[in-house]
């Protein structure tokens, strides 16, 4: 997180308190970063409004600037000014959306995630992160180079984050309920899944100073465990990511993250990988 040089903050002129700009000015004071306000509207003018937030920031000694702009539609609107003022960084505020418009259409939070071509933190709350819990989520069943880099990146974030607010950092890992017929004798018994994990979560431990009281593996569905942890802890932040894959298909994320997103009651960061996040700024630079 100390890479990013500027930070994007969506504003939503129809709430009163912008959360989002409470907690990325946070952000850009611990790591000295630039703020980049944007409203997505083509309707009325906002400038007042952008002006006097971003003179606050300045009395806060955080440099801002700000933009108002629509592209078809708003998760386009957000991702081609990323690219066009080098943001590493993007907070929003989330709102949930009732089951039947999700039923009807998909969520544009769930769309900025999956496309987005930076970092994306929904803010689902407006209190305090400092001296919060911060829960970094990874799955310690994958071994392969993308997951590894992977969960290295979500770990190295939630510690960032935790030293930054003087908090916590615990480590969560679902893992599947045993199955007889599993051709690795490692997944036929409850007791050796959970060593298996115990073990390969060693080097974060080690690494980030973890104890095992703040280290959570348990068996069940991910999207059920990192709520009910995340809820246990009273975490302040959720890390949380995403392998993408080549071509269009790189642009998906997993259905967890987007169910996690509303189930969570703490700020959610979602992280992809490098080469899904390059793939995403290729695309809007066609």
């Amino acid at each position: 997180m100390q890479a990013v040089k500027r930070i994007l903050v969506v504003i939503d002129p129809s709430q009163t308190e912008q959360v989002a700009l409470k907690r990325a000015s946070l952000i850009a004071s611990f790591i000295e970063s630039e703020l980049h306000l944007l409203v997505c509207e083509n309707r009325e003018d906002y400038t007042p409004l952008l002006q006097e937030l971003a003179d606050q920031m300045k009395a806060a000694g955080i440099t801002c600037g700000f933009s108002q702009s629509w592209h078809n539609g708003l998760t386009e609107t957000i991702n081609r000014t990323v690219v066009r003022e080098g943001c590493g960084l993007v907070v929003k505020q989330h709102l949930r959306d009732s089951a039947l418009r999700k039923a009807l259409l998909t969520p544009e939070d769930w769309k900025l995630l999956r496309y987005c071509p930076a970092p994306v933190l929904m803010v689902k709350n407006s209190e305090s992160w400092i001296k919060g819990n911060v829960l970094a989520a990874i799955d310690l069943g994958n071994h392969d180079d993308q997951h590894h880099v992977l969960h290295d990146t979500i770990v190295s974030h939630a510690a960032e984050i935790s030293e930054m607010i003087d908090g916590a950092l615990h480590l969560i890992s679902a893992h599947p309920a045993p199955m007889l017929s599993s051709a690795d004798p490692t997944f036929q018994l409850r007791e050796t899944i959970a060593c298996s994990y115990q073990d390969a979560s060693a080097e974060y431990l080690n690494k980030y100073a973890i104890t095992q009281d703040r280290l959570h593996i348990d068996e069940g569905p991910a999207d059920t465990l990192i709520p009910f942890v995340a809820n246990k802890i009273g975490a302040s932040v959720t890390v949380i990511g995403t392998v993408g894959r080549k071509g269009i298909a790189g642009a998906l994320i997993g259905n967890t993250a987007e169910v996690v997103l509303d189930q969570l009651n703490t700020d959610v960061l979602v992280l992809k990988p490098d080469d899904t996040l390059d793939h995403l700024e290729s695309l809007l630079e066609k």
